[in-house]
């Protein structure tokens, strides 16, 4: 079967892919979609440490097609949204509703995949970017026949995470105000996660001022292009002087990271999205925390996949989440080398892979 590998130097897509049977608790899912998301380029790039080779994806959907003893949620023919975590279901995270806290979620890669008989390391727990993926019953959301798979792709990873850290972690409020700094894939679901939460201001930041158009369909109500600005803070702050109540932080540079905390007003919250090399530090000035500002992580949108996936697959049914509007592009799997060099250069919001 068809896949995308990356062997430690290279990502190519390969045609000899073999994948075995599910075992108890387990699912095997016919993708249908994937998208394409800065996380897989940063195994590519070695920002995130993987060891391959290793099939990439983590954002998918597709059609069950098996189960193993003791599945009983989902059965073959059923359309699935697939979470990246594979946990455990039965530690005190997730007893206490915090799967993204389970310490059997990330660390400990399974190899479900083989080519020429040589065991491949499986992504995220995930591996979407295949024809077939093996994954754990708890990964598989059931989902309404009726949403498109290259939207219902989209709900697994960049929905979860930027809706997920507005009404999860940081619990945007009825009437507050934020600020989005970067309106990639994740931003752009962060400024929909607040137009949903009822915020009333929600300015978007970003460099690319191409990108306004579509930061205000998600629910910007106002656009600093960066690139055009002596000083971005100061730009924002003429919309809201005396700071916001939520900054979120979706690119991972450590000068925008200190840019979100200085624009925060008392009692503000900076959430932090985006993904530094995992050796980089960012400053703050302690005595501006004495307001009670709050400075926080956020992982995988701090979401419970079975509630959240069923949520915004329903709220896209209803109107209020928007997902077509995310896929900028579709490619067939054979097309990979293009849709990794379009977001490279920032031309979609998201490139779909489709099989």
């Amino acid at each position: 079967m068809r896949g995308v590998v990356f062997d430690g130097k290279q990502a190519q897509v390969v045609g000899d892919l073999e994948i075995r049977d599910p075992g108890p608790g387990e699912v095997l899912v016919a993708i249908a979609a994937a998208g394409l998301c800065h996380s897989d380029l940063s195994v590519i790039d070695g920002t995130i440490p993987f060891p391959p080779p290793v099939v990439l994806g983590h954002e998918g959907a597709g059609v069950v097609e098996a189960v193993g003893a003791g599945v009983t949620h989902v059965a073959p023919g059923d359309h699935v949204s697939l979470s990246t975590l594979a946990n455990c279901g039965a530690c005190a995270d997730c007893d206490r509703g915090r799967p993204t806290m389970c310490r059997k979620a990330i660390g400990m890669p399974d190899r479900p995949f083989s080519r020429a008989g040589q065991p491949l390391f499986q992504f995220a727990a995930n591996s979407a970017f295949a024809e077939r993926t093996l994954v754990k019953a708890v990964q598989a959301v059931k989902i309404p026949d009726e949403v498109p798979m290259t939207s219902a792709a989209l709900i697994g990873c960049g929905v979860l995470t930027g809706v997920g850290a507005v009404l999860n972690r940081a619990k945007v409020g009825l009437g507050e105000t934020v600020v989005v700094i970067g309106t990639g894939g994740i931003g752009l679901n962060v400024i929909q996660g607040a137009r949903i939460a009822g915020a009333s201001v929600i300015v978007a930041v970003d460099a690319n001022p191409a990108k306004e158009a579509v930061a205000r369909q998600f629910g910007a109500t106002h656009f600093v292009d960066a690139s055009a600005v002596a000083d971005t803070s100061a730009a924002v702050r003429e919309v809201l002087p005396a700071g916001a109540d939520h900054a979120f932080e979706c690119v991972g540079n450590v000068k925008l990271i200190r840019q979100a905390v200085d624009l925060l007003d008392r009692h503000g919250q900076a959430v932090l999205l985006g993904v530094p090399g995992f050796k980089e530090e960012a400053s703050f000035l302690v005595s501006s925390m004495y307001l009670d500002k709050t400075i926080m992580g956020c992982r995988y949108g701090s979401s419970r996949p079975q509630r959240d996936i069923a949520l915004y697959a329903e709220l896209y049914r209803q109107g209020k989440l928007l997902l077509d509007e995310l896929v900028t592009e579709v490619y067939p799997v054979e097309d990979f080398a293009k849709a990794v060099d379009d977001a490279h250069h920032g031309r979609v919001a998201r490139g779909v892979l489709t099989f």
